[in-house]
């Protein structure tokens, strides 16, 4: 979870609204520095499902994507869109921020042979019909910056084919009951796991400007049944060795004692 210097956070409610006001504010004013800080370890045509730094060349959790038409949300700069393509995909991102599908955008004209299409939309809101897509995935992206992840699931089983499949990676649910913090005191448990109250940062006048929700690996299964998808695995990545870089809480320290990713694979009924 992100710090400003000058952020009020609590613990409090916060609507669809406000959080998807608050998110796409705070991604369209980070997009360039977030790039500046991570790119290096994204890369700009690779995948990389989280922190640890396992990717997808790696854990081949999407499947043969040759010639399967992929859905990349909350792609951010499409980083992993590309990748996709580059197997032999027809690749769509999509981004709630325009500051995110900006810097795509640019990367896309750095490098126009690795280019995607990009669309600006909410995953809650998709512009795409029924069984648009064989392919939907995400990593780090819309799931924990939604406030109504159920919709999500709703809407991301309906522009899937039967049969489809989704991937999603996303921050630990346990991670949740401990600091963000990536040293020695982010081993102590400070909260309940079981408190969905979501994370807010506010300026001064007490206005969202990030928020972030969180949901129980229950609560998460049975979102995506009621969804009509089928979970088929979840992967709890452990932390390589050869990984010696923290990233914001993520860390080897932490990482060598419980997961602080989990990985959704699952299948459209």
């Amino acid at each position: 979870m992100p710090l400003s210097e000058y952020a009020q956070v609590s613990r409090r409610e916060a609507g669809a609204e406000e959080t998807a006001a608050a998110n796409r504010s705070w991604w369209d004013a980070e997009a360039g520095d977030y790039y500046a800080e991570h790119g290096t370890f994204l890369g700009d045509a690779d995948f990389v499902w989280g922190p640890e730094g396992w990717r997808e060349d790696e854990l081949r959790l999407l499947g043969d994507v040759e010639g399967r038409r992929v859905l990349e949300i909350g792609a951010g700069a499409g980083q992993c869109a590309r990748w996709v393509a580059a197997a032999g995909a027809q690749v769509v991102a999509t981004d709630l921020s325009s500051g995110m599908v900006r810097q795509g955008l640019d990367l896309n004209r750095k490098a126009p042979q690795r280019g995607v299409p990009f669309a600006q939309c909410d995953a809650v809101e998709l512009p795409f019909a029924e069984g648009s897509f064989d392919t939907v995935f995400t990593a780090y992206g819309a799931i924990p910056f939604v406030a109504d992840t159920a919709r999500l699931m709703r809407e991301v089983a309906r522009v899937l084919r039967p049969g489809g499949r989704f991937v999603f990676s996303t921050t630990h649910p346990f991670r949740w009951a401990f600091p963000d913090d990536p040293g020695a005191r982010g081993l102590t448990l400070t909260q309940s796991y079981f408190d969905r109250t979501p994370y807010v940062e506010a300026d001064s006048d007490g206005e969202a400007t990030y928020v972030e929700h969180h949901r129980t690996v229950g609560d998460r299964i049975r979102e995506l049944v009621a969804a009509g998808l089928v979970l088929v695995d979840l992967v709890e990545p452990e932390w390589p060795e050869r990984n010696q870089q923290a990233w914001g809480g993520w860390s080897p320290l932490r990482g060598g004692y419980f997961p602080g990713t989990a990985i959704f694979v699952c299948l459209r009924a």
